[in-house]
């Protein structure tokens, strides 16, 4: 095959990006902006020895998978990359690569992954926004969505997995721009001044944090921030009560939390709808792409927000980890629980645990939980969330799980006298998976259960490799769609030691 060559394939597979992937005689290629099932034109852009990348030119026959993408930029911007393939198909996609992966980097050929735990409404579920702040080639302010592989901002105010309010609010924040001159961050030379606008809301509370990212130490007129956003009314935006109703499975916990809510003084005299909480500045002067700075500093209101899962409350900063979908948090969390199977009496070690959110659900059934996390503020936040909700079976450790498990292993076993075991470890490792290390002291440990939950079955697939090799079987193993229109997938899996 060589550049610019045009030629027709058939759409057989897809990537995590997004592309279609097809093959003329057994050469790949991979094809933006096509779906499981297309037949379409092509001109190819990029050669490699064994695959290429080509150019959508004309689709000659559509799939019976594609739908029309509701988002008018689906196709420029970087993040709902499986928008135009029908969302029962994002499903069965999802689960195929689950699957794929265990068998062939676990190595695992029975392993069978059960249907992809799926949303109701798969759009507006994102409780986390991230607005890049930048400006044109004539100065204007651009506020919006990278572009795919780019730092192009394309143009909107809206995002159709976002939450409701992002309009309204990313339309306050550039009118206060424009009316005290505000300078957009201008990346290349490291000057201005807003560089992002992040929201986070409370899908249960309701309530609303607006955090600007400036690349100085103050912001101008703040004042005016502050009162122009008080200003919004949410009246007429769909309300977070619609929200959760329109997700059927989970309309018996919305009662709950209802209930909490309603007893909440912080909540209850605006009822359970859309209100500002927190106006925010985080601070980062840093010539870097990463986002958020390590300062923050309130302009109005408290500190944080608050949300429940379930009948778990939790404190959200901004710097706060935080699941970005409730609805399906909801659900995985419930599956990590259920694969666990407490009954009241275990010693449970929770690795990675962030703010302590999957810790919390496990201390309500549980006879005591460990969790384990890197980052120093989020075990404040995993401490203060367990006092928030009079958990007190709850213990965390910061440190790296790799390091604070065996240390501990070793020096309690040396203590005890002999070996430490647990009754079940759930870990929820970042991307790369578990170190080794870590994967050694787990089985050294004998838990009768190991709950691995992962956001990248590929390095799921190469620590289960490890794991059935050493002493555990798959019991079970579900995707949960935390990522809807997306490509990404999280993946719950169930490991019980074999008997001896």
């Amino acid at each position: 095959m060589e550049k610019n060559q045009e030629c027709i394939v058939k759409i057989e597979d897809m990537s995590l990006e997004g592309e279609g992937v097809g093959r003329v005689d057994g050469y790949a290629l991979f094809v933006k902006d096509t779906v499981i099932g297309d037949e379409v034109r092509v001109k190819i852009t990029k050669t490699n020895k064994t695959y290429g990348y080509a150019r959508l030119m004309e689709v000659l026959v559509p799939s019976p998978h594609r739908v029309q993408a509701r988002c008018p930029i689906a196709r420029q911007c970087g993040g709902c990359n499986l928008q135009e393939l029908a969302y029962d198909e994002q499903l069965n996609f999802k689960r195929g690569v689950i699957q794929k992966n265990i068998r062939r980097i676990g190595g695992i050929a029975d392993a069978e992954v059960e249907k992809v735990i799926g949303m109701n409404e798969p759009f507006f579920y994102r409780n986390k926004s991230q607005f890049p702040v930048g400006e044109d080639k004539d100065g204007n302010i651009r506020i919006g969505f990278y572009a795919g592989r780019t730092h192009s901002i394309i143009e909107t105010s809206t995002c159709y997995i976002g939450a409701p309010v992002n309009e309204p609010i990313v339309n306050a924040v550039r009118g206060f721009m424009e009316e005290n001159s505000i300078k957009p961050y201008n990346e290349i030379k490291h000057t201005g001044v807003v560089r992002h606008i992040l929201i986070r809301c409370g899908y249960t509370t309701g309530e609303i944090m607006v955090c600007l990212v400036i690349n100085q130490n103050k912001l101008p007129h703040a004042d005016k921030l502050v009162d122009k956003l008080l200003a919004l009314d949410f009246s007429s935006v769909m309300g977070n009560g619609e929200i959760w109703r329109k997700e059927e499975a989970v309309c018996g916990e919305q009662s709950v939390c209802d209930e909490k809510v309603a007893n909440d003084d912080s909540s209850a005299k605006n009822g359970n709808t859309w209100h500002i909480k927190s106006i925010m500045l985080n601070v980062n002067t840093k010539n870097t792409n990463v986002i958020l700075g390590n300062e923050c500093k309130t302009l109005w209101g408290n500190s944080y927000i608050e949300d429940y899962i379930g009948d778990i409350k939790y404190h959200i900063s901004p710097l706060s980890f935080y699941q970005v979908n409730p609805v399906q948090t909801r659900k995985l969390y419930q599956t990590a629980l259920d694969y666990a199977g407490l009954t009241g009496n275990e010693v449970v070690w929770d690795l990675y645990c962030g703010i302590g959110t999957i810790s919390l659900f496990l201390a309500k059934q549980a006879k005591k939980v460990y969790g384990v996390e890197i980052v120093p503020q989020a075990i404040e936040d995993a401490k203060e969330n367990a006092r928030l909700n009079n958990i007190d079976n709850a213990e965390f450790f910061v440190g790296k799980a790799e390091e604070v498990l065996p240390d501990f292993y070793a020096r309690e076993s040396e203590r005890l006298g002999r070996k430490l075991t647990a009754d079940v470890i759930v870990v929820d490792p970042p991307r790369k998976g578990c170190d080794e290390a870590l994967l050694a002291t787990m089985v050294q440990m004998e838990p009768e259960k190991i709950v691995y939950v992962s956001c990248d079955s590929a390095t799921l697939a190469r620590d289960l490799k490890y794991l059935c090799g050493n002493g555990y079987e798959i019991g079970k193993c579900v995707g949960c769609d935390m990522f809807p229109q997306g490509g990404h997938v999280e993946t719950v899996c169930l490991l019980s030691r074999k008997s001896q």
